[in-house]
């Protein structure tokens, strides 16, 4: 039998408003709206389907400040986590929001109406003790608190919610569970006890052996249950991970595991979290809990020190266990003996015992490179997965954006670059020169400063787009501004490695091989605005190589060109 939810009681709001569905869909069409960022839309879900019972909406004042300064609700129910609607002033003026008034929550994805608010209240939080008693510091570092500083509006609207309808997923839908479905789930399978497992990174060998033990040392079932919502930055996204979860779940013994899927807006909350976290789980109808080393951990502070000691978050559940109603498994980091073949917990290893590790530095460059990743460390089937997501360097896309003056050279480099790349073959080749790039995608642009930088912002994107799929882009618009450039280099990053070449040929040399006589026009005031005449250009700050059209010629640049990106393993004909 699935363990009682938090409260008491679940709190699902989709089953006990199902009947008035209609009924509060028509009467969302004349509210204001709320458009949810996808935080919000994390913590909405969990609302409404009773992850986060005993919660029945977001925090009123009286709520919030209890759970920052005592880890309590008014009504003196335990949870850790403040989960609170963020809104502007304009959005109070605007949408004419007070106490009282009722307001439909809006999915930003498709502008489906999902919730409707009956505010209590809008408050005004102090916004550095929220930060120093839930995270444990004013420290932006924190990704929780730069959310906080840099992201959270200024005031909090509080206040029960009426559920409209469910939010719409398209990915892993028959791993997606509410509370409810779940413990109907462990009870179909005759599931007496449930050992949750948390996760936002992929599972190796060392997680398998970690949850079998925790399961096996409570005579029990595991439940795999990882964050599919917001993650740390940087983490790997979660198709990949899932995708390595049903791997792994074919390596524990038959019948012993389950993986569901949890859509949280995680705040790497250190302790708190962890206490959180096993809040959740008990309302999924676990019994227990695996609280690791630095659970939900952010890393390292300004000071270059964690954030939370490696078991203060284990010190925080042991703390509250027999008041919240769910057990915790502490384990510590598992260690691979490799005289033995078999894991065991650090603190249990004999001194002077042989062990080996792989540490999350060296897995990203195994794979980075290509070299090998041992049996001992993961499972075949789930280094092939993580292989497929990251593939070699030389499979991998890459812009070349080239910058400088007009008639500096540049078009003829980036043309000579896409016949050297499309004779060496192995990736599709793409080349966005300025002039094409003006017609074909910016024709409504003049050359103001913020005309010049949505151009720039267009070639990124469409650069960004390419290099994900594997191409080779070459750009090549005059971009006078840093501050774009530097957008665009950001942008392009997410998708793949982005190599700025500044073609630095002197203003007065590419006026002189001018043949159009665009440069004289600008001279004689026929032409405005035109960059090195009447506007300026910002000279890169640090662009990955410089190059000069009057000193050299294209072939030699080409060949410098080529150079760099075989550092950087992207070509292999060197």
């Amino acid at each position: 039998m699935a363990n009682t939810p938090h409260g008491g009681v679940l709190k699902d709001l989709f089953a006990r408003d199902a009947p008035r569905s209609a009924e509060l869909a028509k009467e969302a069409e004349s509210l204001p709206a709320i458009t949810l960022t996808e935080r919000h839309l994390c913590d909405l879900e969990l609302i409404l389907n009773g992850g986060f019972s005993p919660l029945e909406g977001f925090m009123t004042q009286k709520d919030y400040n209890g759970v920052v300064e005592d880890n309590r609700l008014a009504d003196g129910a335990l949870f850790s986590m403040p989960i609170t609607l963020d809104v502007s002033q304009k959005e109070i003026d605007t949408l004419g929001l007070k106490e009282g008034v009722r307001v439909v929550l809006r999915d930003l994805r498709d502008d489906r109406d999902l919730a409707i608010l009956t505010i209590e209240d809008i408050y005004q939080p102090d916004k550095v003790n929220e930060a120093v008693k839930v995270f444990g510091s004013d420290d932006d570092t924190h990704p929780g608190i730069k959310y906080l500083f840099s992201t959270a509006k200024q005031f909090y609207v509080g206040g029960k919610l009426e559920a409209i309808q469910r939010l719409e997923h398209y990915d892993f839908l028959e791993l997606r569970f509410t509370p409810s479905e779940l413990r109907s789930h462990f009870n179909k399978l005759g599931w007496q006890k449930v050992v949750a497992f948390q996760t936002r990174n992929p599972m190796h060998r060392a997680h398998r052996e970690l949850t079998v033990r925790a399961a096996r040392s409570q005579q029990a079932n595991v439940l795999i249950h990882p964050v599919v919502g917001l993650t740390k930055p940087g983490d790997i996204d979660h198709f990949t991970r899932v995708r390595v979860y049903k791997a792994i779940l074919n390596r524990y013994p038959n019948g012993m595991g389950a993986l569901a899927l949890l859509p949280l807006a995680m705040r790497m909350g250190g302790p708190r979290e962890a206490l959180w976290h096993a809040i959740i789980r008990k309302n999924h109808g676990a019994t227990h809990f695996i609280v690791g080393r630095d659970h939900a951990g952010p890393g390292k502070n300004k000071n270059g020190k964690d954030h939370y000691g490696a078991y203060d978050a284990q010190i925080l559940v042991q703390k509250y266990q027999e008041e919240l109603g769910i057990k915790m498994v502490e384990f510590q980091e598992m260690i691979y003996i490799p005289d033995n073949d078999e894991y065991m917990p650090a603190n249990e290893i004999p001194e002077g015992t042989k062990t080996l590790n792989i540490s999350g530095t060296e897995l990203r460059n195994r794979l980075k490179t290509g070299k090998d990743i041992p049996a001992w460390f993961s499972y075949p089937e789930v280094v092939k997965v993580l292989r497929e997501q990251n593939p070699l360097p030389r499979e991998k896309g890459f812009t070349v954006f080239l910058t400088g003056y007009q008639n500096s050279g540049k078009d003829a480099i980036a043309r000579a670059l896409q016949v050297t790349f499309n004779q060496d073959g192995g990736r599709p080749v793409s080349m966005l020169l300025g002039e094409t790039v003006r017609h074909e995608l910016s024709q409504e642009l003049g050359f103001t400063r913020k005309d010049r930088d949505l151009n720039v912002s267009r070639i990124a994107f469409v650069a960004s787009e390419l290099t994900k799929a594997g191409a080779a882009v070459i750009a090549a618009p005059i971009a006078p501004f840093e501050d774009a450039r530097q957008q665009a280099r950001e942008a392009v990053e997410k998708s793949g490695p982005f190599f700025l070449i500044h073609v630095a040929t002197p203003l007065e040399y590419c006026e002189k091989m001018d043949r159009r006589g665009v440069y004289a026009k600008a001279r004689r005031g026929e032409i405005k605005g035109f960059t090195g005449v009447d506007d300026p250009y910002e000279n890169p700050v640090k662009p990955d190589l410089v190059v000069d059209f009057e000193k050299q010629n294209v072939r030699s640049i080409v060949h410098e060109i080529i150079l760099l990106l075989e550092s950087r393993g992207l070509l292999d004909r060197l």
